[in-house]
């Protein structure tokens, strides 16, 4: 199988659920669609979504929830 990488469109900090009490938006493992939401990227106080942009199964973070990322890192990765 393929292995495809869902990159960081901005700098900032990487957030896998939409607040601290709530569930993450994909978990290790889950299949995923183009159109899902699998994270949000904080900048300057402003969120914004983080889409797959691809579809497959077996999605695994290479970033943990509230780590710092850099335009263009690789986020996870999933079998396409």
């Amino acid at each position: 199988m393929a292995i495809s990488q869902i990159m960081s469109p901005l700098p900032g900090v990487f957030y896998r659920r939409p607040s601290p009490d709530s569930p993450f938006f994909k978990e290790d493992g889950e299949s995923v669609v183009a159109s899902d939401v699998i994270g949000l990227i904080e900048v300057m106080k402003s969120f914004h979504e983080v889409n797959a942009g691809i579809g497959g199964s077996n999605i695994r973070f290479l970033v943990d929830d509230g780590d710092a990322v850099m335009a263009g890192q690789v986020l996870a990765e999933v079998e396409a």
